[in-house]
């Protein structure tokens, strides 16, 4: 047994995690989504413009704490210096019963739908267990569900590859590391490709400029706007990854905010240049109607013709397995340094001859293995991303309280734009929050639910005499 974690990982690797895992599905499904939503190209550019410019602004906030407190756990040791043990203790519970489980969850369902393009076999309509159908629930004005519990095809695909990349992640963060650059560059290098080929080429067939007019009823403009946030914010995701291995970077004080700020301002490049590429080819009403929101493979496949149309989806699983490694790799650091403090399973507390907390990992696949049941991509997005969110939120507002209680602090790097950078991000996050609540309370409510019931959670484990099962 090792007795701490290994500095492995520098600037390269850690700059190839933050663009691993942000670079997943999203970025070649949500635009179908978001112009089903707000119905035009200039919405559809202006919402990920607005996405990448709160990434950035959340990312140079995230990149001072990180320098601070250059240790395994991320936000749960930020939060735990700034609002106390009791914020970081929720935020360590919502991380592993929705935020980080459920994004693995979604993901990985994701990956074995989309396996269905090269094996019809693959699909969420194709039932291996009978499933169990909970119908819509009415509380007050607010609908929740339905839902569908049970293992499909797709779903059993995906849990597969979780536990695979679990094995991996348990040989110890330089294979894990080298595993998530050697994809990163693929996936990188398949985004290009398609963003050049959408650029340079011409469609056959011009497509129609004009808004999108089919779907339903429309929400308010601004409503619209905050609800397209979701799918774009997903799509962003995975760069807080990399403070959950602050424990395990090499020079932390430099490579930590430096890396955050190449790799998330590489992946927003990319993604605006990839939605000019699509509205190229394929138009608002083309991307909005896509079959089943699948917008890169579309573009490829007027481009190049069906056989691209193949090739496109193979380099969407191979995005899709980039950011599951990343995010299975770096999670399992927060339930470590939660079970360090008495928090979490004790086993979870020990790394193993590698050098990596291998309870927590194998912990957090079998509680993702229980998400995949629970419901489909979309479900588990919506589901996930207010708890997250919030959290991102309250982490960014420690930027705030730590330079007034705690000024001592050694500080490698400042936040660039400071005290106006972090407030844009926790104005414009507030607002999505708001809005979801609003106009998505199916999946949004009951994951505040799930946050509050973290408390007597927390009370129990504090508790004199009382701790977490050893899990053994």
């Amino acid at each position: 047994m090792t007795t701490g974690y290994r500095r492995e990982v520098g600037l390269f690797s850690a700059t190839m995690l933050i663009a691993g895992c942000m670079i997943g599905s999203g970025i070649f499904v949500v635009p179908s989504e978001i112009v089903q939503t707000g119905r035009s190209g200039s919405f559809l550019l202006l919402t990920w413009a607005f996405t990448g410019l709160l990434t950035l602004a959340g990312v140079l906030a995230f990149g001072e704490l990180a320098a601070m407190f250059p240790e395994a756990g991320g936000p749960y040791l930020y939060l735990k210096e700034a609002f106390g043990p009791r914020t970081a203790f929720l935020f360590g519970w919502t991380t592993f019963a929705i935020i980080e489980c459920g994004s693995i969850a979604a993901v990985a369902s994701a990956f074995g739908y989309v396996l269905g393009t090269f094996f019809p076999f693959f699909s969420d309509a194709h039932w291996l267990l009978p499933p169990v159908r909970i119908g819509e629930m009415h509380v007050g004005s607010f609908t929740l569900g339905p839902w569908a519990l049970g293992l499909t095809s797709a779903r059993a695909a995906g849990l597969v590859l979780v536990a695979l990349l679990t094995w991996v992640n348990l040989q110890g963060i330089r294979l894990g590391a080298r595993v998530q650059s050697i994809v990163t560059v693929a996936k990188v290098a398949a985004l290009a490709g398609l963003i050049l080929i959408g650029l340079l080429m011409t469609p056959t067939r011009p497509p129609d400029p004009g808004p999108f007019t089919g779907g339903g009823p429309s929400l308010p403009l601004l409503g619209a706007f905050l609800v397209a946030q979701v799918g774009s914010l997903f799509a962003t995701n995975g760069w807080n990854y990399l403070p959950y291995i602050g424990g395990e970077v090499r020079e932390p004080g430099r490579t930590l905010p430096l890396s955050l700020t190449l790799g998330v301002g590489l992946v927003v490049a990319l993604y605006l240049l990839a939605n000019l590429a699509y509205l190229h080819v394929l138009g608002p009403t083309g991307i909005a109607t896509a079959p089943a929101g699948r917008v890169a493979t579309e573009t490829l496949r007027i481009l190049l013709g069906p056989r691209a149309a193949m090739i496109m989806a193979a380099a969407v699983l191979v995005s899709m397995v980039g950011y599951l490694n990343g995010a299975i790799l770096s999670s399992p650091r927060i339930y470590q340094a939660m079970a360090v403090d008495g928090l979490f399973f004790r086993s979870a507390e020990r790394l193993n001859a590698e050098g990596v907390p291998a309870a927590a990992l194998i912990i957090q696949a079998l509680w993702t293995g229980v998400l995949a049941l629970s419901g489909t991509y979309n479900q588990l997005l919506d589901f996930l991303i207010f708890a997250e969110l919030l959290f991102f939120v309250l982490t960014v507002a420690g930027v705030y309280v730590l330079r007034h209680t705690r000024p001592e602090l050694p500080r490698p790097y400042r936040t660039w734009g400071y005290p106006f950078t972090p407030a844009l991000y926790i104005a414009g996050c507030s607002a999505i929050l708001v809005g979801l609540l609003l106009y998505r309370p199916s999946y949004t409510w009951p994951g505040l639910v799930l946050v509050l019931l973290g408390l007597p959670f927390y009370q129990l484990a504090v508790r004199p005499g009382r701790a977490w099962p050893s899990g053994d």
